[in-house]
């Protein structure tokens, strides 16, 4: 199932004007588009330093910024994001302020995203995290707002960005807000949200089972984690044990096939499809990451590797940036070098002098939809009515009237069923045959309730062990990620932070109380019981197999520990990762190379499972059989080259539709990633399962060797008609698409002109769902373009820094006029890396331009 959703703009005005303006005045329209580029190199005044601050870049725009004080290098890392990536950090604090509208004018979807982040109130929730944070990190939240608007001071908007000058064809666009510290803690929400676990499946069964009517049957559709075939990150013995929470047995929940009821969950998944995901949506968001003991690499230190998957963007997530204090010392602690947000202090993930850590999703399940019955204003809770309290947001659009809003809250959180003026919500009588209470569905999510990941962030910059990681993990309420770590003096670790929220076991109920479908709001004893204490969440140190693996699999085995989700990744993207080490450590002593190789593994899990049945099938003509030819010599890797990856694609395609997609609700067909792969595995040995038959062939019952044989006769014809007649000379890089695109003007409705500056070209790419080439796409749009993909990636090696290496997507700027827009999209796509400098030695012989701040 795929319900991303990107803001796209419907700007006529632009689109006339645009061409007009570019194709008359091609002079004037490069002056415009270059104007924003920041100065780099010289000498420049920022108020309110302490000292001189050196920013050095290298021949990719990556600065590295050293500085005598925390305030200084902060306040520089805010000036510095503000001359690269201003509009990026102006976008996202929009959206995550619900804002969206003041910015890009009357448009709907933006007034959808708007009307349901004021529902969530991030910003609300941002607000209230400041007096949370530890003093110093509020220090370096306010010097990082001083340095981006010491920048913006005195600048008009088409100085800054070229976004503006283009909005500013339609819109009225004033002078940028100050960038306030609250809008760097937002920004987390957003964050959180894209990564927050397991809520897409909920709403998936409970429609599913509107649908297909048998709880049993849509079990099948959501399988248990495969242990005995993927292994988890740790072993039972490798980590704290807690108390296990056990789920209740499924039984008939609610009456989800009733209408009513199914009305008020669609419209809550309307609703929630309409926020904007900066950071990428569906299966294919997750990541890998891993480390090796030194007692099996050439350095003799260990070696650590990392490649989140994310949505693709112009530009890219993540920003590249080292931080440096010029004396290290308890006033001035940093010395870390990686990959940060655009908007927020610190670095995300990367490495300090003594540490390295990743991060991959940990997928813990964090939200819950409570389905309320209401009657008038409130909801029923045992028995007893619960007060649904409201408040009043005023939305302004730009150009346009104001919109008014009224957010309405139940016990459990905010009501996402009401927000968006679609289906409606029921007013039917519900199964207690109480009249005039209806449905409506509220949504209970870890996020809303403040935190302090922003102290956790910091605290990681300066982490020297284990101790130090345990530690802010802690503190790391949002999202719920595995954190993966080695230090310079041999030590291997893992980590799982996060603020997970404790269910009670109702054995009697009319749900499973472990989260997976939504929860019946009038029963107290499904309401949140607390989170689980820091202290029980899994972590290990230095693992007698001598390396970790986390791909988003299961974190222990199932009985052990703290419960954390019933819907994982299923893990085949993991357990690849592990035979590769397995391979290499077993071998020789094992390389930065040698990671990075592993990083761009495109072997096909999904042809394990499937190819040896297709090539059992007998294909009578000449013609239709030539895809299937392919396969018989096929290697199993998904590369950009081959001709069998492409056709195997279009086969895998048509088996899920034959299978599967007649049986599901519209906006609910199988989006091919890893859960749809555990699922095939599972019914290739039941070749006459009901899921095999065709239910848009009436009279005709279908088994899998029809269904395999029909789809391969089908995505032979597919690719003639868009690849051409000669099964050899097709290629999966021809359809499967790298394409980042602008979040605000890089949409088809735009003018070429625009989307031609905005948008980098194109990449052909190999790998796909669920190979350690996270190149994702979705097999129930009816595309193989990528929808996410590793969105960097990076190797160190903690016995010599200076030799580790790094990607990213796009480039350093945020300028679509810089040369570094989207410099490293070509060779990311091609699987290479650069030297990445650390010391400072290496970064001063690495320095391209050189920029010197003064107070």
């Amino acid at each position: 199932m795929s319900r991303r959703r990107l803001l796209r703009l419907s700007l006529t005005t632009v689109a006339v004007v645009v061409v007009v303006a570019l194709v008359a005045v091609v002079v004037s329209a490069t002056i415009v588009v270059r104007r924003p580029l920041p100065e780099v190199a010289g000498e420049q005044q920022l108020p309110g330093l302490d000292a001189t601050v050196s920013v050095t870049r290298d021949e990719r725009g990556v600065p590295t910024i050293t500085a005598t004080t925390a305030q200084d290098l902060f306040r520089a890392q805010g000036y510095v994001a503000a001359q690269d990536r201003f509009f990026e950090m102006d976008y996202r604090r929009h959206v995550t302020a619900g804002r969206l509208s003041e910015l890009v004018g009357e448009n709907e979807d933006a007034l959808a995203a708007d009307k349901v982040i004021r529902t969530f109130g991030w910003r609300e929730v941002a607000e209230q995290e400041w007096d949370l944070l530890q003093p110093a990190t509020r220090e370096a939240l306010q010097a990082y707002a001083d340095g981006v608007n010491a920048y913006l001071d005195g600048k008009d908007p088409g100085a800054i960005a070229v976004e503006y000058s283009v909005l500013g064809l339609q819109t009225t666009v004033r002078a940028p807000r100050e960038w306030d510290p609250v809008d760097s803690l937002a920004w987390l929400k957003a964050m959180a949200w894209d990564l927050r676990g397991n809520y897409d499946a909920e709403l998936e069964r409970a429609a599913s089972y509107s649908s297909v009517g048998d709880i049993a049957r849509v079990d099948q559709l959501f399988p248990a984690y495969p242990q005995d075939l993927n292994l988890p990150i740790l072993a039972a013995g490798d980590g704290p044990v807690a108390e296990v929470q056990q789920a209740a047995a499924s039984t008939e929940p609610l009456d989800l096939g009733s209408a009513d009821l199914q009305e008020a969950m669609a419209s809550a998944a309307a609703a929630l499809a309409a926020v904007p995901h900066v950071m990428g949506d569906g299966e294919g968001v997750g990541s890998n990451s891993w480390v090796v003991s030194g007692e099996f690499t050439e350095s003799g230190k260990p070696l650590l590797a990392n490649d989140p998957h994310l949505g693709i963007s112009a530009p890219g997530i993540w920003e590249q940036v080292g931080l440096r204090c010029a004396e290290v010392s308890a006033d001035c602690p940093y010395d870390v070098s990686g990959f940060a947000f655009a908007g927020l202090p610190g670095v995300v993930i990367g490495h300090n002098a003594e540490l390295a850590w990743g991060l991959t999703n940990l997928g813990a399940d964090v939200t819950d939809f409570f389905i309320e019955r209401v009657d008038g204003d409130a909801t029923l809770l045992d028995g007893a009515p619960a007060p649904i309290t409201e408040r009043q947001e005023v939305i302004r659009v730009n150009g346009g009237d104001d919109v008014h809003l009224t957010v309405r809250e139940s016990v459990h959180g905010p009501l996402v069923s009401d927000v968006l003026d679609l289906v409606g919500v029921s007013t039917a009588p519900v199964p207690d045959d109480a009249p005039g209470r209806g449905f409506q569905v509220a949504l209970r999510w870890t996020a809303l309730q403040p935190g302090r990941t922003m102290d956790a962030v910091l605290a990681i910059n300066v982490a020297k062990d284990a101790e130090d990681i345990q530690e802010a993990a802690a503190l790391f309420d949002v999202p719920s990620q595995n954190i993966v770590f080695a230090t310079t003096d041999g030590h291997i670790g893992y980590q799982a932070p996060g603020r997970i929220p404790v269910r009670s076991t109702v054995p009697t109920g009319p749900v499973p109380s472990n989260g997976t479908w939504p929860r019946p709001g009038w029963d107290s004893r499904y309401d949140w019981q607390g989170f689980v204490d820091p202290a029980t969440m899994p972590r290990a140190l230095d693992p007698a197999e001598g390396f970790i693996v986390t791909a988003n699999q299961a974190v222990l085995p199932a009985g052990v520990g703290p419960f954390l989700t019933a819907d994982w990744d299923y893990g085949y993207r993991a357990q690849r990762i592990r035979e590769l080490l397995s391979s290499a450590t077993g071998e020789d002593k094992v390389s930065v190379a040698d990671m990075g190789e592993i990083q761009v593994d495109q072997h096909s899990p999904f042809a394990d499972v499937l190819v040896p049945v297709l090539l059992e099938l007998d294909i009578e003509d000449s013609f239709d059989d030539d895809g299937q030819e392919l396969l018989r010599t096929w290697d199993r890797v998904q590369s950009a080259d081959s001709a069998a990856a492409a056709y195997f694609a279009a086969v895998w395609v048509d088996v899920l539709e034959a299978a599967f997609a007649d049986d599901l609700p519209d906006g609910y067909g199988p989006s091919g990633g890893s859960r749809w792969l555990e699922v095939v595995r599972r019914l290739v040995d039941e070749p006459a399962s009901p899921w095999w038959d065709d239910k848009s062939t009436p009279g005709v019952v279908e088994g899998r060797d029809e269904v395999l044989t029909r789809a391969m006769v089908d995505a032979r014809l597919q690719l003639t008609a868009q690849l051409g007649r000669e099964a050899t000379d097709w290629r999966w890089g021809k359809v499967h698409v790298a394409a980042p695109e602008h979040p605000v003007l890089g949409g088809s409705s735009l003018p070429g002109v625009v989307r031609d500056l905005m948008n980098p070209d194109p990449v052909a790419v190999g790998g796909g769902s669920s190979i350690v080439d996270a190149t994702a796409w979705d097999a129930s749009s009816g595309s193989f373009a990528v929808t996410a993909a590793p969105s960097m990636r990076m190797v160190v090696d903690l016995g010599d820094l200076d030799a580790s290496t790094w990607v990213t997507l796009t480039g350093a700027s945020g300028h679509p006029a810089s040369v570094h827009y989207a410099d490293q999209l070509g060779p990311w796509s091609r699987g290479e890396t650069f030297p990445w400098p650390f010391t400072r030695a290496a970064t001063e012989a690495d320095a391209r331009d050189r920029l010197t701040l003064t107070p």
